[in-house]
């Protein structure tokens, strides 16, 4: 089981999580967070009756799920977790899995981890979930459980769990709704109750409880047999440091060796007649010249200025300019007179339009296959701050592959790149991965992460059925940038290749100078054959590329 604390998370992003690991992860996972004010409700709520305010007036939003049940509510304060499993069958593998007995598992993982903080919880007849004095007049419900189960013998799949109260802002269940259409008895919480038990308190305790009893943890290398006592966990916080400056020279394998011979000069020309800027220049990509007498070059469009300001990034943050209307046009004539084999189409974050840039990455994607059918594309794009309906503009444009950078480890997220999230990345890529696309991401070292860390982030990003992988070291840019802690050697980077290959990703790029389109052309071929080879998808641990029918119980 891999155990991953998000932090405060996007109830959407969370739910594309939810349903990537489903669909393609060989282990377990037990995802713990918070979510920003939502209410979800099933198909068959009566939102008439159990919605008591305009969700937005309140702050919150308003979710359809595809699951049973009435009105709820997740916030802040309130731990929230997914357990994404696959049970056993009620009588043997050929059967399917005893809903009622996974329902009783679940709250009795709950109340046992509420023991631990002295309250003693417990059922109540005819009404699911955890409740405190449940037998008595002053029964009050603590944490409300919602789970779905694939139908049939196989994978058995859970998706969904339970919410329980720690410290939230309990108006928005008793003044805005009517928590799971239940309104004759009351709510309640670990501070109401006399506990100082902090949020994170009650999720350590959630995790440890949950891996003793559901099964045995995976390594992410998984060289050894798995055991209890080796979880597999990542917490996303703000560290104190990511690490310290280093004053050694760069060692030789970070040297790199550029030569720009007349190929290299031509196609800087044609940029420049063209007015076109691309990443390889901008980012001071030091693989320049081998991927340009290549045939792969990678542009950047939507202008050269960014809405974000990563710590390790170089491209300029001013306010952007309006995007220009014909770039899809120059970037298509661009390909056609460099003759691109591979076009790596990249964009600054633009949190500043409405859909985020991506009908503009969609459009340049348009131009250049009416002009070069026969180039292939991919897209190294921006979250869309998890915008589903930007999402789908440059989904239905079907690039040759999705990528979109995790750049580093779960717990580095927060003083890496603010303005983006772990989670988030990953529910991205999954949303590629469930329309059908080839996806690909990439990450860094050398920003003080540790080597367990980043065998976890490659197990996730299989997990999400992620094809490619890029791995290269950190180089800062300027002083002001977030300091290197170590040059990672190549065999390190070795190592990793090895791990990602092992996890079922089906070409990891790993080296020091590696950087998001290096060999992309390479490894866009190579996953090329692999579906070929296997008749189907490339994507990593895949178990289908559809959710399987599935049974709700509780809330």
């Amino acid at each position: 089981m891999r155990v991953r604390w998000l932090g405060r998370v996007n109830y959407r992003d969370a739910l594309a999580l939810q349903e990537g690991l489903f669909a393609y992860a060989k282990d377990d996972y037990l995802l713990m967070q918070e979510h920003h004010h939502v209410f979800t409700h099933g198909v068959s709520a009566e939102l008439d009756k159990n919605l008591r305010c305009t969700p937005s007036e309140v702050g919150a939003e308003l979710v359809r799920v595809n699951r049973g049940g009435d009105i709820t509510y997740h916030g802040p304060g309130q731990l929230v977790v997914y357990p994404i499993r696959s049970l056993p069958g009620k009588f043997g593998d050929a059967s399917p899995a005893d809903v009622t007995a996974y329902v009783c598992s679940v709250e009795q993982l709950v109340i046992d981890s509420l023991a631990e903080f002295g309250l003693i919880a417990g059922r109540k007849a005819g009404y699911p979930g955890v409740w405190l004095d449940a037998d008595t007049p002053n029964a009050r419900k603590i944490c409300a459980i919602g789970v779905r189960v694939a139908r049939g013998a196989t994978p058995r799949r859970t998706m969904h769990g339970f919410a329980l109260n720690i410290d939230p802002d309990m108006r928005y269940m008793r003044e805005h709704i009517v928590p799971c259409g239940i309104d004759e008895w009351p709510v309640t919480s670990l501070r109401e109750e006399g506990s100082n038990a902090t949020l994170r308190d009650v999720a350590e305790v959630v995790a440890r409880l949950a891996v003793e009893r559901w099964g045995a943890v995976a390594s992410s290398a998984a060289p050894e047999p798995a055991t209890t006592d080796r979880v597999d966990v990542a917490w996303e916080y703000e560290p104190d440091a990511v690490g310290l400056q280093i004053t050694e020279r760069k060692p030789e394998w970070l040297r790199p060796h550029v030569q720009h011979g007349p190929e290299v000069l031509a196609t800087k020309k044609t940029l420049r007649d063209l007015r076109l800027v691309t990443v390889c220049e901008e980012a001071g990509c030091p693989n320049l010249s081998e991927c340009w007498r290549d045939g792969t070059a990678t542009f950047m469009v939507l202008g050269e200025r960014c809405t974000r300001a990563c710590g390790f990034c170089l491209v300029d943050t001013r306010k952007p300019e309006p995007p220009t209307s014909d770039e899809p046009r120059r970037v298509a004539e661009a390909v056609a007179t460099m003759g691109l084999q591979h076009a790596v189409l990249t964009m600054v974050a633009r949190d500043d339009l409405p859909d985020g840039g991506f009908a503009h990455v969609a459009a340049c994607i348009r131009e250049i296959r009416t002009s070069n059918p026969s180039t292939a594309v991919e897209t190294l794009v921006s979250d869309a701050k998890g915008a589903d309906a930007s999402l789908q503009l440059l989904f239905a444009a079907k690039p040759d592959v999705f990528n979109h950078n995790i750049e580093t480890v779960a717990r580095l997220q927060r003083v890496v790149r603010p303005s983006a999230g772990y989670a988030r990345s990953l529910s991205v890529l999954a949303r590629a991965r469930r329309a059908g696309l080839v996806t690909k991401s990439g990450f860094m070292l050398g920003l003080g992460e540790e080597r367990n860390e980043v065998e976890s982030l490659l197990a996730d990003l299989a997990s999400v059925g992620v094809s490619i992988v890029t791995v290269g070291q950190y180089l800062r840019p300027t002083s002001d940038h977030l300091p290197v802690t170590r040059w990672v050697s190549p065999d390190e980077f070795a190592h990793y290749r090895h791990v990602g290959e092992r996890l079922g990703i089906t070409h990891v790029e790993a080296s020091p100078l590696t950087r998001s389109s290096y060999h992309a052309k390479r490894a866009a071929g190579v996953v090329s054959v692999a579906v070929m080879t296997s008749g189907g998808s490339a994507g990593a641990a895949s178990v289908g590329a559809h959710v399987p029918d599935l049974v709700e119980s509780g809330l």
